[in-house]
C-alpha cells in the first residue's frame, strides 16, 4: 500500500495526537545543576523513572515503559561501545543523541506502518564545572534541543514551560545548594502535573507565585497517596567510584518536610 502525501500527513497528524494523549498521563522530571553536580528529580507510583547511562550521564522519559526501556538500553549500549572502541572521554550526550537516538527514532516517526515511540526524554551530562553540565530533551518524533543549567520534560509543553519559569525564579542567577534543589524540583514538578492532573487546579492563568498553598496541598496529598519522591545526583567532587547515587529517604526528609 503506498500513502499519497495527503493520507501521509493525515497519519502523522493522528499518530502526534495519539502520542501526546498518552504523554499527559506521565509523571514530569526536573533537571538541574546544583553547587556539586546535577540532580533528577520526580515522583512516581511504581516503577523507577532515572538511571546512569555512563560516567557522568544519566537518563530519564516519560512515556510508554517498553519504549523508555528500549531507549534507555540503546543508549547504555552506545555508550559502552563508544567507551570500548574509543575512550571513555569520547562518550558524550550529544553524540549519543544526534548519532544515535535521534535518527533512530526519526526512522520510526516516518514510518507510517511502525509503531509510534511513546516518549519524551532528557539525557544529562555533568561537565567539569557548572557552566558545562548539559541537557538534552529528545522527543517521539525524534527533534532534541540541548539546555544549560534546567531541563524539565511534562505531559505538555505548558507545563514544561510554567516548569522552567519556576525554577528560574527559585533559583536564580546562583547555583543552588542540594537542599535548596531539592525543594525547587518538587514544587516545579507539583506544577507540572497539576497542568494534567484532573484533581489540580484548572486556572493556569494564575501566578506561581501566588500558588503555594495549592502546590504544597497536591504534593501531600500525592504522598499520601503512596507516590515516591525519586532522587538521583552526579556528583562533581566524590570520592566514591561512581559519580551516580540515588538519595535514600535522610536525604530528602527537609525537603520533603517543606510541602507537610
Amino acid at each position: 500500500m503506498r500513502y499519497s502525501p495527503y493520507e501521509w500527513n493525515e497519519s502523522i497528524n493522528q499518530r502526534n495526537d495519539y502520542i501526546e494523549d498518552k504523554l499527559k498521563e506521565g509523571s514530569p522530571v526536573v533537571a538541574l545543576t546544583y553547587d556539586n553536580g546535577i540532580l533528577l528529580l520526580t515522583l512516581r507510583r511504581s516503577q523507577r523513572k532515572i538511571y546512569e547511562i555512563y560516567d557522568r550521564l544519566v537518563f530519564s522519559a516519560i512515556g510508554n515503559q517498553s519504549d523508555i526501556e528500549s531507549i534507555r538500553t540503546g543508549a547504555i549500549d552506545i555508550a559502552h561501545r563508544e567507551g570500548f572502541s574509543r575512550s571513555p572521554d569520547d562518550v558524550s550526550i550529544q553524540r549519543i543523541v544526534g548519532f544515535a537516538v535521534s535518527p533512530s527514532i526519526k526512522k520510526i516517526y516516518a514510518d507510517p506502518y511502525a509503531a509510534p515511540v511513546v516518549l519524551r526524554a532528557l539525557f544529562a551530562e555533568l561537565g567539569k564545572t557548572p557552566a558545562e553540565d548539559q541537557f538534552f530533551i529528545v522527543s517521539y518524533d525524534g527533534e532534541f534541543t540541548s539546555n544549560r543549567r534546567l531541563a524539565t520534560i511534562g505531559g505538555t509543553s505548558y507545563a514544561e514551560s510554567q516548569m522552567l519559569d519556576h525554577l528560574k525564579s527559585s533559583t536564580g542567577v546562583e547555583v543552588p545548594t542540594l537542599e535548596e534543589a531539592l525543594k525547587s524540583s518538587i514544587f516545579a514538578w507539583a506544577i507540572g502535573r497539576i497542568q494534567t492532573d484532573p484533581s489540580g487546579s484548572d486556572d493556569d492563568t494564575e501566578p506561581v507565585g501566588d500558588r503555594t498553598s495549592e502546590v504544597k496541598a497536591f504534593v501531600s496529598e500525592r504522598l499520601e497517596e503512596g507516590w515516591v519522591v525519586e532522587a538521583a545526583i552526579l556528583e562533581r567532587s566524590t570520592r566514591r567510584e561512581s559519580r551516580y547515587r540515588v538519595l535514600k529517604d535522610e536525604d530528602l526528609t527537609a525537603a520533603i518536610a517543606f510541602f507537610a
